[in-house]
């Protein structure tokens, strides 16, 4: 099983790296490509009697048809103290309804080829559907039944609660949503764009009847807009809309106020202790814009430039120039309400202080620096370039037109995108940058191992909290303190068992020890690594090893501590999900 594994990891690196950009290549890019055309029909707006708006975009071109019936309330909408209502209701609207069990639901959706489904974020809740347009009629059938009528089974209402009780539980094991956890908390405050998932406890407390009240509230049709797009003709489906949905009787709206987000002044530290980590998931967050601000889209060119592809600063600086990250970029997220900037990247545990130094001399720079002309038409290139593929689908096209409708833009907005991305100059992505872009005033957010990383991280922040995984806060002293102070001997030869899928692999590990200063060579069966820049501190050892498959270079990170002449940690390797963990001996 080991050597399968390892058999795949040669073959993905010499895959990885033939697929790489020559450095000829990126000296001499391709000439771009001719424009393509690009034309959207402008979508036809009506509103039935009981307050449903009606979008339709009718577009022969496949005999395709695509339903969405968007809700413009989401998660940030669930009552106080039953967060995750929203997805539940959503979840349980096609598992039974007055007229079909879900299994009869399942059967009759598979039988037609076609899909039906429902999901909620943070602002809005969707119902889609999508099938040939021969099917049209009987799928948009079913979406009324799912809609109108769904009577929330205890039986499969208690299936959803014990799948989503697990799924939470594995959640709390993933670097991932523990950071993203912290980084909504500190962007968003009180305000409901804070909550990322339910409790267990909130999940219980859900049952048949709070649902069923949810569901009549908040699925009224005059807070909800039907979006059809593909081979319909307008007239018969406004007529079948009114037959299905026509007796939908309105509600009241309830807007719900929400808080704002905090205005940060100063840069806080969070730490996640995962302890005997062997990487940090690193999150250098802060308030960004809502998705109709005037400024979306020079900060989305200024986000290209800066981190948003293999080709962006922060990608090059951290994975191709230092080596620290298999990759490192930003992201903009624009809500209805607000929205938040991010610049991540995992990276190996010894290099956590080092790679923070590196995201803000860039996050600095794109402020302080005008970007280049070619830098600019790149990023344009790609934006323009990439937003036409996304309308070739019928799915591709239907999103975009929801996105179009729910958050409120221009009706031109398809048919301008491209033109308002070439528009954008180097002097508006350096005001945006200025403007958006504050690395004194962001949330650093650090999940690994704290002993490790807070030595290195410290010195980024005006504050620091510690928290673990189940997000209970921890003292920071006792991390401060860590070892006695003297530096382990980790010299010699040291046999390692790797623990492996229930296998015990034995691993050679032969150092050599200048002060904190750790050089030496890993042995495997399947080669050596050398290990040239490793580091002890206190009684911890974090070392690199670099080694060679089919000529290419591939990496090990070892992360240990030292008791005598006994070790324990973790061997984390490129494309085994999780580091194993050893035990060793010097010998």
């Amino acid at each position: 099983m080991f050597l399968n594994s390892f058999a795949s990891l040669q073959l993905s690196v010499f895959a990885l790296r033939r697929s790489d950009m020559t450095p000829e290549l990126r000296k001499n890019p391709p000439a771009p490509l001719a424009p393509v055309s690009f034309d959207i029909q402008k979508p036809f707006e009506t509103k039935l009697d009981n307050g449903l708006r009606v979008v339709i975009v009718e577009n022969e071109r496949l005999p395709l048809v695509s339903y969405r019936l968007a809700f413009e309330s989401g998660d940030i909408n669930d009552p106080d103290g039953m967060t995750g209502l929203t997805s539940a209701m959503t979840a349980m609207l096609t598992e039974g309804t007055e007229n079909y069990s879900s299994l009869q639901l399942a059967e009759k959706i598979e039988r037609l080829g076609s899909s039906v489904g429902a999901s909620a974020s943070d602002d809005f809740t969707i119902v889609s559907a999508s099938a040939l347009s021969l099917y049209s009629s009987e799928i948009l059938h079913l979406l009324a039944e799912v809609v109108l009528r769904p009577t929330f089974p205890e039986s499969e209402l208690d299936l959803y609660r014990r799948n989503t009780i697990e799924n939470l539980k594995f959640q709390r094991s993933q670097p991932g949503f523990l950071a993203g956890e912290q980084s909504a908390r500190l962007v968003y405050g009180e305000h409901p764009y804070s909550k990322v998932s339910p409790t267990a406890a909130d999940i219980e407390k859900i049952d048949r009847e709070t649902l069923a009240k949810f569901h009549s509230g908040s699925f009224v049709p005059n807070n909800a807009m039907f979006i059809v797009v593909g081979d319909v003709n307008r007239d018969e489906f406004i007529a079948e809309l009114n037959e299905l949905f026509g007796d939908w009787q309105p509600g009241v709206v309830n807007k719900k106020a929400f808080p704002e987000p905090p205005k940060r002044n100063s840069r806080s530290l969070t730490i996640v202790d995962r302890p005997g980590s062997a990487q940090s998931n690193i999150v250098i967050t802060n308030l960004g814009v809502k998705r109709v601000d005037p400024d979306y889209f020079p900060l989305i060119v200024m986000n290209q430039v800066l981190g948003a592809g293999a080709s962006s600063r922060i990608f090059m600086n951290l994975r191709e120039e230092k080596g620290y990250t298999y990759g490192a970029y930003t992201r903009l997220e624009s809500k209805r309400l607000a929205g938040d900037f991010e610049a991540t990247a995992e990276v190996r545990s010894s290099v956590t202080g080092d790679s923070l130094k590196e995201f803000f001399y860039e996050l600095d720079r794109i402020r302080s620096e005008k970007v280049g002309e070619d830098e600019l038409q790149d990023a344009k290139n790609f934006l323009t370039g990439v937003f036409p593929i996304r309308a070739e689908t019928q799915e591709g096209l239907t999103n975009l037109i929801v996105n179009q409708q729910l958050y409120g833009l221009p009706d031109d907005y398809l048919q301008t995108y491209r033109d308002n991305i070439n528009a954008v100059t180097v002097d508006e992505v350096q005001r945006v940058a200025v403007k958006h872009i504050r690395p004194d005033e962001v949330a650093i957010v650090i999940v690994g191992d704290a002993e490790e990383v807070l030595p290195q991280a410290r010195e980024y922040a005006d504050s620091v909290e510690i928290f673990d995984t189940e997000g209970v806060e921890q003292d920071e002293a006792k991390y401060v303190v860590g070892d006695s102070g003297e530096t382990a001997d980790v010299a010699g030869k040291w046999k390692l068992v790797i623990d492996f899928q229930g296998q015990q692999l034995p691993v050679s590990l032969k150092l050599e020890q200048d002060g904190e200063c750790v050089t030496g060579v890993l042995e495997t069966m399947l080669g050596n690594g050398k290990i040239a820049d490793g580091k002890v501190s206190g009684s911890k050892l974090a070392a690199t090893a670099l080694a060679e498959m089919q000529g290419q270079p591939i990496e090990f990170v070892i992360t240990g501590k030292v008791d005598g002449d006994s070790m324990s940690g973790t061997l984390t390797a490129p494309i085994v999900p999780d580091p194993l963990p050893f035990t060793g001996t010097r010998t």
